[in-house]
């Protein structure tokens, strides 16, 4: 990798950037990875925790706990943002992204080797949730890092194409995951997956750590936040400043981004598990319906931030948030009967579509809510509230109310949602022409 810096004027000022080769590795890696573990969680979670640590619950109530677990990561990922945005607007971006890649990594092959219900009992399942809250905390400060590592080195007019750098390892790492799940059950017989087979990835995952960790710590500090170094406008205590300052950024900034983090988890992880029990789906058939929409995902967000630069952030996203609004209410009925493809390839086709077309631009939204004092704390709070909100309990509540109220009560929550966010960014100025230095 190159150690040459190019150089970027701002404000008639000239600053040193690293190249944009690097940025784009620096960035994109580690959401690979964060992605890549929160699928191959997510994916265990839904096909093999059930029997691993719950085998002695109805297989509904087991479904119910394992996902509630993959909530758990989600209730730690504020707490992560806090601490790790209070290092990364003191401190910088570079260091508090390596050891956030760190803590994120050991946590997620941790998981790997723990030992299931017939061996340790509930030991088994309560190691489990430890391992996702430790998860979480890394995977709260990771987001916002990696898209002030993008922005921060963008040019005025090319900041969402920047800031889709990131998004775009959503995919990627859910691509890599899938992928090697897939080969496994291949290659594996199903009680070689119950065994050990689910452990792979976790462990596959120390592979892309260290590759992250060695891009990143080749990074240089963001020259916007060197330029806030020098003018002297950085902040001692930056949690006190953005809940004093910045609050209503921070509650808007949340419900932006909630519904588009419930559509997320609707279409992957709750899908996966719907599919597979109670639609007629394999599961390797299943993961390879979601790798094909999954580079739909890739290609429109880098087209939707491209888009975005153009035209303006607001109306891409209003428009988006619009059609959630209505493929919330009509999503079920493309999953009514037994392996029903056409329906199936409709939800996943149009869901990743609008996912997509959500999920893009943001990398640029949420930053430009915060100045640069606080930017680092404030995108990072504000994603993870909206984690919180929109995905820690998504497949519960949508498995809970298919079981309570049947299927086309599925899209509630996520209906409630998108309302709410529409609403937000009604309230919410365009962000494309603010003063990025400042």
């Amino acid at each position: 990798m190159e150690n040459a810096t190019e150089r970027m004027t701002v404000n008639n000022e000239k600053l040193e950037r690293d190249p944009v080769k690097t940025v784009i590795l620096a960035s994109m890696m580690g959401t690979a990875i964060e992605f890549f573990d929160f699928y191959a969680y997510g994916t265990a979670s839904a096909a093999y925790f059930p029997k691993v640590f719950f085998p002695q619950m109805t297989p509904l109530l087991a479904t119910l706990l394992s996902l509630l677990t993959f909530g758990v990561a989600f209730v730690a990922r504020p707490v992560g943002s806090f601490v790790f945005g209070h290092f990364g607007d003191r401190l910088g971006r570079k260091k508090t992204l390596v050891v956030s890649l760190l803590v994120m990594g050991v946590a997620t092959v941790a998981i790997g080797f723990i030992p299931g219900y017939q061996s340790i009992g509930v030991g088994g399942a309560l190691l489990l949730c430890l391992c996702r809250f430790v998860q979480g905390i890394g995977l709260g400060g990771e987001w916002s890092g990696a898209v002030l590592v993008a922005t921060e080195n963008a040019p005025a007019d090319k900041r969402a194409l920047y800031g889709a750098f990131p998004e775009v390892g959503a995919p990627i790492g859910f691509f890599i995951c899938n992928g090697l799940f897939y080969v496994l059950e291949k290659v594996l017989t199903p009680a070689q997956m119950m065994s050990f087979g689910w452990r792979v990835p976790f462990w596959a995952s120390s592979v892309l750590v260290v590759i992250g960790l060695y891009v990143r710590r080749r990074l240089q500090e963001t020259p916007l936040f060197k330029l806030a170094q020098e003018r002297d406008n950085t902040t001692r205590s930056p949690l006190k400043v953005v809940f004093k300052e910045n609050w209503r950024e921070i509650l808007k900034g949340t419900f932006l981004m909630g519904a588009t983090y419930a559509m997320f988890f609707t279409l992957t992880t709750w899908s996966l598990s719907f599919a597979t029990t109670a639609l007629g789906f394999s599961h390797s058939e299943f993961l390879l319906l979601l790798m094909a929409a999954i580079v739909e995902f890739a290609v429109l967000i880098m087209a939707t931030s491209v888009l975005a630069d153009k035209v303006g952030r607001k109306k891409v996203l209003m428009t988006a948030s619009v059609a959630l609004v209505v493929f919330s209410l009509v999503f079920p009925y493309f999953l009514e009967g037994q392996h029903n493809m056409v329906g199936m390839l409709l939800f996943l086709g149009l869901g990743f579509v609008v996912m997509g077309t959500l999920y893009g631009p943001v990398g640029a939204v949420l930053p430009e809510l915060f100045p640069t004092k606080v930017r680092y704390s404030g995108a990072g709070i504000t994603y993870n509230l909206a984690a919180v909100v929109g995905a820690a309990v998504a497949p519960t509540i949508t498995t809970w109310l298919i079981a309570a109220f049947g299927l086309h009560y599925a899209g509630m929550y996520m209906f409630g949602l998108a309302v709410v966010s529409v609403v937000a960014w009604v309230l919410t100025p365009e962000t494309k022409n603010v003063d990025y230095t400042k």
